[in-house]
């Protein structure tokens, strides 16, 4: 298998390692961004959304708690995911 059709899976396992999340969907939505900027030929592993509930999150602020997935997920980043969109809970 493509080492980017597995990037979702290995980005879920990282948040789970780091923020030991209660609620985790990673969704790859490269698909939907053919042809847009930062978009592979593949059409998979560019474009990934975030929805993650954690206990780190407890009284941090929205941008505190999306620094805490950035922060966790930066070498997928430097290797290529172009977008991220995070919803926390």
């Amino acid at each position: 298998m493509n080492p980017l059709a597995q990037r979702a899976d290995q980005m879920a396992q990282r948040l789970h390692e780091r923020l030991q999340p209660t609620l985790l969907d990673v969704i790859d939505e490269s698909a939907q961004h053919a042809g847009h900027v930062g978009a592979n030929d593949e059409g998979y592993g560019s474009h990934f959304r975030v929805r993650i509930a954690s206990p780190f999150f407890t009284g941090k602020t929205r941008v505190a708690r999306h620094r805490l997935v950035y922060d966790a997920l930066q070498d997928f980043i430097d290797q290529g995911v172009h977008a991220l969109a995070i919803e926390t809970v």
